[in-house]
Formats: structure tokens, C-alpha cells, sequence
């Protein structure tokens, strides 16, 4: 599908975004590590039907300007807050983060717990995966330390998402609560070859751990998926959504 996307000019910068869909809870959906709108292709029709969805291209990203400041956790989380009052996408949400996203959907949620619902956490980066490079043999890790030189003194890049994860880890572990609400942990069920047998098992322990932010959480498993669930298996992500959407709104008419 082609996905219709509208500038909004924020204070750091235009950014690209696309609202489809109507009803609460507001859904936001947010991209992985330089990942475009299109990766929402395969969900974004479905997941419109039940309520509203926001998603958006990240400074940096596409059709969005280039970020003028480093983009840590913090000023991600705050642009993203920023657009979504500016265009009118009103709480409660449910934020769905893939990888990287994740990390922000979890900030966000520290950050402002009254706004947030529910949280999907699909295929998410866990704060303690900063931790598994120290799986890497040798050479990758004096390429990635290469990659990282160049990245910080390119004029492209200096600022980019990447180079201020463990920045924004260390933002979320400064805050310790997490509200009670739903949080399902999407999966993918394919083993990564090209990880480390140890880094594959570390990373499956800290999947399970993101179930304990919430008692009332749920683990989903895409079987036939690596990294990218929502192109491989679009249906177990957009159950996932349609069920968190479902029990959010039960909850919201009992109380």
C-alpha cells in the first residue's frame, strides 16, 4: 500500500507523519533504527480499522530534516510528543515500538505514564542489549568502533539515533517506575545465525524480562519470523494490536 504521508513543522525540524483510522485508544506507531513509515505497509490497514494510528519518519529519516542536535532518548521521545500535540493525536496511547522503538515506547512510558495505555513492545531493543557486543569477535568489534569514528564526524550523522543508544539506556534506567498497564512482547522465532549462540540466548532472556514491567503483560512468538515480524508475519502483529486495542477499551468502559 502506499502510505499518505503530510509534513508538521516542529521545533526541531519538519518530520514527515501519516494518521489513518479513527477511535481511542490513539495508536503510535514507532519505527525502528532508521526505519521508514513503510515498514508499517503490511499493518497500517488493519490496525486502522480498530482506531486511530500515528506514524511517523524520524528526523533523519526519509522525508523528515536532518536532526541539528543529538538524538538521544530524551529529545526523541519530546519531538515525538511535540508532533503528536501539534497535529492533534490526543492520549491515551498505545505505543507499538519495533527495535529501536521500543526503547523510546519504554522512555516515553517513564516519562509521561498518564498518557500511555499500553505498550507493544515488537521485536524491541531491551536496555541491557548494549551488553552483547561483548559476544563479537575482534574484528567486528574494531569495525563497529571504526563505523562509530566515522559516524560521529560526519556531518551527516553526528547526531544520528545510533550514536546515542546507550545514552538513552541510561535515561530509562534513571527512572525506576513503569506504570500498570498491558504490555505484550512480540518475538520473532527465527534464530539469528549471524549472533552468537550466547548473545541469541542473552537476547531471549532480556525479551522475557520486558514481561516484568507489567503484571499484566503478555509474550506473542512470530514463528516464522526474525527481526522484522510485522513484514514476515503481519497478521501476529496486528492480532497483537487489535487484542491490546480490545482489552484497553473494555477496561476503559469498566471503569
Amino acid at each position: 500500500m502506499q502510505i499518505q504521508k503530510n509534513i508538521e513543522e516542529t521545533s526541531a525540524g519538519k518530520i514527515q507523519y501519516s494518521i489513518s483510522g479513527s477511535g481511542k485508544p490513539s495508536i503510535v506507531l514507532i519505527n525502528g533504527g532508521s526505519g521508514p513509515i513503510e515498514g508499517w505497509m503490511k499493518v497500517l490497514p488493519e490496525v486502522s480499522k480498530s482506531s486511530a494510528v500515528f506514524s511517523y519518519n524520524r528526523l533523519g529519516v526519509a522525508g523528515s530534516d536532518k536532526p541539528k542536535t543529538a538524538q538521544d532518548g530524551i529529545t526523541i521521545v519530546e519531538n515525538l510528543r511535540e508532533a503528536l500535540k501539534l497535529v492533534g493525536f490526543e492520549p491515551p496511547y498505545l505505543l507499538v515500538g519495533h527495535s529501536l522503538g521500543g526503547l523510546y515506547a519504554n522512555l516515553f512510558t517513564r516519562l509521561y505514564p498518564n498518557e500511555v495505555a499500553g505498550v507493544i513492545f515488537l521485536e524491541s531493543s531491551h536496555p541491557n542489549d548494549t551488553g552483547l557486543d561483548k559476544y563479537q569477535g575482534k574484528i567486528a568489534k574494531t569495525i563497529n568502533k571504526l563505523f562509530s569514528i566515522v559516524d560521529s564526524i560526519s556531518s551527516k550523522k553526528q547526531f544520528s539515533e545510533v550514536n546515542f543508544v546507550k545514552q538513552t539506556v541510561s535515561q530509562i534506567q534513571q527512572i525506576n517506575s513503569f506504570p500498570e498497564i498491558p504490555v505484550y512482547v512480540v518475538t520473532g522465532g527465527k534464530e539469528n545465525r549471524m549472533m552468537p549462540k550466547e548473545a541469541r540466548q542473552e537476547r531471549q532472556e532480556n525479551q522475557l524480562e520486558l514481561l516484568s514491567l507489567s503484571e499484566n503483560s503478555k509474550h506473542i512468538v512470530a514463528m516464522n519470523s526474525g527481526h522484522f515480524p510485522q513484514l514476515s508475519e503481519p497478521k501476529v502483529v496486528i492480532d497483537a494490536i487489535k487484542d491490546a486495542v480490545h482489552y484497553i477499551k473494555e477496561q476503559s468502559r469498566t471503569s
